[in-house]
């Protein structure tokens, strides 16, 4: 099909908020004392490097932090510290640092039996407030003794997913909001630097808890630093064997709930302008969500990149890797986890989608031009774009970008379903559940961008050009000014044609 000419000027000046790296998501805290996971980590912060990393279990009883015994006939309480030492350190080696989801309540804390999730998550309020508070003001101590003052710069947010009965205990909003006001006060107290928000919610009754937790703020004359949210993008999926199959929801319709959140903020005087941070994000919300593993979620989720930050002042996609354990272990390679990295440092084709919006956020802040399906930017060197198909047959987009007559150099780096695709591979070679050495290897090698390049001329003031989009495809480019310096005696044209 045709697409509408894309018409740059480096004198243009279009609204894109490129907040690509700020935060990322994981599993349970847990998982980071695990090898494979410390990889998959390693190389994400290698090629794309996310500020922060958030995930469940901070107090949960795998990570060992509370701690009750009897003295005297008398219960006490103590901490252990071993195990969020060895996890924020592994961190900070790979220059990440966590946004704390103060969550899920320790077993011998809380209130009721009430679990999530393959790990045991208890989900239920505390039975004694003083000792939750008590809790989190210890940890933040102990953070600050042994990272430094950086600490008070390290996101809050309370629990997670409070409107959902399995993360909160029959979804009690009144319940979540006393939850919320004890950790925010106690927190405040401590140090009013630390920026604390909530209410973590996800898509049901989005409208009715923003409203209620803003009003609830208001009565108690609560200001949280910042409003936080989940945002995914699917109907309800279908589930087949182990996998869920879900439709993609329109994006139109989800930028305009995402904007609803925004109005809502805006409404009460005391809170207008609060930032908004997705703290998850993605596709599908299952982890076994087979659309995660496509060209299809890596081509819409570029839609998604080049929005999210018109309300939010930030977004975190969950997850980096695929060593995920809410469902219980994963049984095979591609099984639709939420990570952007498979088993064995195989990147997705999401992978690509993120890294490219790293790679146009280094070139350049300055847009020039964004519509539904490209966005562009500029510098002093020339322009660097992507580009997606989301779906749609096989098409080019023309472009025309404003430069000084000369020659240029175009880079082109294309993920799509013909020549980036490591689920075609595997599924080709019989989809081993658990692949040897040398299988991991071949299909690590289909899983890079297929990189091209072109001289292209500018005359009359602009650069003319076309990039071809196959289906569910995703390219990066540049358009940078040509240095060309042959040595003497080297002509390219008779090297590959003089035999």
């Amino acid at each position: 099909m045709s697409k509408n000419k894309i018409t740059a000027d480096p004198n243009s000046k279009v609204r894109f908020n490129n907040n690509v790296d700020y935060c990322v998501g994981t599993g349970r805290l847990g998982l980071a004392l695990t090898e494979e996971y410390l990889k998959e980590l390693a190389y994400v912060q290698e090629m794309i490097g996310f500020s922060y990393i958030r995930g469940h279990g901070l107090f949960s009883d795998d990570v060992s932090i509370y701690h009750e015994y009897e003295e005297n006939g008398e219960t006490k309480v103590e901490y252990n510290y071993t195990y969020i030492d060895r996890i924020v350190d592994s961190y900070l080696k790979v220059n990440i640092r966590p946004y704390l989801e103060l969550g899920f309540m320790p077993g011998k804390l809380a209130s009721g039996t009430q679990t999530i999730f393959y790990w045991k998550g208890n989900t239920t309020p505390p039975k004694d407030y003083k000792l939750w508070t008590d809790m989190v003001i210890a940890l933040l101590k102990h953070l600050i003794s042994r990272y430094g003052e950086e600490v008070v710069t390290w996101p809050i947010e309370v629990w997670n997913e409070p409107n959902l009965p399995g993360f909160w205990y029959k979804a009690d909003m009144e319940e979540y909001c006393k939850l919320f006001k004890e950790t925010f006060l106690a927190i405040k107290a401590f140090d009013d630097r630390f920026k604390v928000g909530g209410p973590a919610i996800c898509g049901v009754r989005d409208a009715e808890w923003i409203k209620g937790f803003l009003d609830f703020c208001k009565k108690e004359n609560l200001r949280p630093d910042r409003i936080t949210r989940h945002h995914y993008t699917v109907e309800f999926p279908d589930r087949i064997g182990h996998y869920d199959y879900s439709k993609l929801e329109d994006s139109k319709m989800r930028f305009e709930n995402l904007q609803s959140t925004r109005d809502i903020v805006d409404s009460y005087e005391e809170f207008k302008g609060l930032p908004i941070h997705l703290t998850e994000f993605s596709t599908s919300y299952t982890p076994k969500g087979v659309i995660h593993d496509t060209n299809l979620n890596a081509a819409y989720l570029a839609r998604q990149l080049a929005g999210l930050g018109d309300v939010n002042e930030a977004y975190s996609y969950w997850t980096f890797g695929d060593v995920f354990e809410e469902q219980g272990v994963p049984d095979s390679l591609f099984h639709g986890g939420f990570g952007m990295v498979a088993a064995g440092n195989i990147p997705k084709p999401t992978f690509w989608t993120f890294y490219f919006f790293k790679q146009l956020k280094l070139f350049g802040e300055d847009c020039v031009y964004r519509d539904d399906d490209a966005v562009v930017v500029k510098n002093e060197k020339g322009y660097a774009g992507i580009l997606w198909n989301i779906d749609e047959e096989d098409h080019a987009r023309e472009l025309s970008l404003k430069l000084e007559d000369g020659d240029y150099t175009l880079i082109t780096k294309t993920v799509d379903e013909t020549c980036c695709n490591p689920l075609k591979i595997w599924h080709d070679m019989g989809e081993p559940a658990y692949p040897s050495a040398e299988e991991t290897k071949l299909i690590k090698s289909s899983a890079d961008p297929l990189v091209e390049s072109a001289v292209v001329k500018a005359a009359g003031g602009a650069a003319d050009m076309s990039i071809t989009l196959r289906r569910n495809g995703v390219v990066y480019f540049t358009l940078t000014k040509r240095n060309y310096t042959p040595n003497r005696g080297y002509d390219y044209d008779k090297v590959i044609s003089f035999h």
